[in-house]
């Protein structure tokens, strides 16, 4: 490595390491880290913006707004208390209908759209149950990606790949779908080992979740049918944004706008909601992974991968998925996958058969998110819920339980790749 790819690395391995053992803020220690890049002029001023992931900043804030809006209409207390009614107050049960919503919802929305609705949730039933909402979130950000992996329009690797191969959104259902529910329910099962002695509920709060009605929730019920249609339209324009041709940011602000317009509501007090440390952490990110793109370090890694392999099939996609689990674990996934897919489209014009190396990019990168707490868009954005309401969800605690399962995911989806391409 030159001095400019050492210097590079050395600023994202510091900020990684201020991150994970939160000496300094992670929002500060992104945002010093993505000015050094600039300040040492590893990354032109100029080409700052171009590293940074505009989509994903748009769907972040745009689906915080939606949110923001439709929670004052009682909505998410209402589906809370109802689940746990339908649960009669059984912790477990809870914690398994939320996990399978989440999974669902991430399969047909996108990963941060459905934990921005799940964790307002998440946080009203488990202060009524008086539970530690921390075993919740961490089940739900291991379920949102195992969710995400499973279709085309869930996680954004999926899309960049379903583009560059020409699949389609059956394809995902036929190829990581079955995958993806194998995991989640291992997952799950084991999360009940890890995590049914903690859930327990005294019976006085049982009998208050049973004696609640969760119609008396709904504090606006013209904002509450609002929303409804307006979520309605925005899962059809995830759904089919792409065969119209606009970015699902696109899709995310125009619901955004819309029910601000309709929803009548103090549009100062909508604006201070959004999680801006949230938002600054994940541009700073952007920045952070683009001076380790702009000096060919990821590019590198790519290629040393190839040379390893020495371009056999079967070798090349089990490496391929290890080796984007890992990375996605600590490193944002789209542009890694970004600098793979033009090296697997060389390979594919060498004669060699890449249909596989798809599907194996598609489940380490994806499901590698579970791996940390920065491992996802939705990782960050769900422990900053918690923590906004005082349960702060630490890197450690969290890659205790993570990292090893995120670990089995991808000895399960080894061997159901061997399974389905040796």
């Amino acid at each position: 490595m030159n001095f400019t790819q050492i210097i590079a690395l050395l600023i994202f391995l510091l900020v990684m390491f201020f991150v994970m053992t939160e000496k300094i803020d992670r929002t500060v220690a992104a945002m010093s880290g993505a000015l050094l890049m600039v300040l040492l002029r590893i990354i032109p001023s100029n080409k700052v913006i171009s590293y940074i992931d505009f989509n994903t900043i748009g769907v972040l804030i745009g689906m915080m707004l939606f949110v923001s809006v439709v929670k004052n209409s009682g909505l998410f207390e209402y589906i809370a208390i109802f689940t746990a009614k339908k649960a009669k107050g059984d912790a477990w049960k809870i914690l398994l209908s939320f996990a399978i919503i989440t999974a669902v919802l991430s399969a047909t929305l996108d990963n941060v759209t459905t934990v921005l609705l799940i964790g307002p949730m998440t946080l009203v039933i488990t202060q009524i149950l008086s539970l530690n909402p921390i075993p919740f979130l961490i089940t739900e950000i291991l379920a949102s990606n195992i969710g995400g992996t499973a279709t085309l329009i869930g996680d954004p690797p999926n899309i960049m790949i379903g583009s560059a191969a020409g699949f389609g959104f059956n394809d995902f259902l036929i190829y990581t779908a079955p995958c993806a529910v194998v995991i989640l329910i291992i997952t799950l099962t084991l999360l009940y080992f890890l995590y049914h002695k903690q859930l327990v509920v005294d019976d006085v709060y049982k009998k208050e979740i049973l004696s609640l009605d969760e119609r008396k929730t709904i504090k606006d019920k013209s904002l509450l049918i609002k929303s409804i249609v307006v979520m309605g339209f925005i899962l059809f324009g995830f759904i089919t944004h792409q065969t119209f041709h606009i970015e699902s940011s696109t899709v995310a602000l125009t619901g955004a706008v819309v029910m601000l317009l309709i929803g009548k509501q103090d549009v100062e007090e909508i604006m201070t909601s959004i999680e801006w440390p949230t938002i600054a952490f994940f541009i700073s990110l952007f920045v952070l992974v683009g001076g380790l793109e702009q000096v060919g370090l990821i590019h590198k890694l790519a290629n040393t991968l190839i040379n390893l392999t020495a371009g056999n099939p079967v070798m090349t996609m089990i490496v391929l998925l290890w080796l984007s689990a890992i990375v996605s674990a600590f490193l944002d996934n789209i542009p890694f996958v970004a600098t793979l897919i033009p090296l697997v489209l060389t390979m594919g014009n060498q004669g060699i058969d890449i249909f596989p190396l798809w599907w194996a990019i598609s489940l380490g990168a994806c499901l590698g998110g579970n791996g940390t707490l920065i491992g996802a868009s939705a990782n960050v954005v769900l422990a900053n819920i918690g923590e906004k309401n005082g349960y702060k969800l630490t890197f450690g605690k969290y890659f205790k339980v993570g990292f090893p399962l995120m670990l089995l995911s991808i000895c399960i989806a080894t061997l159901y790749l061997f399974i389905r391409f040796a």
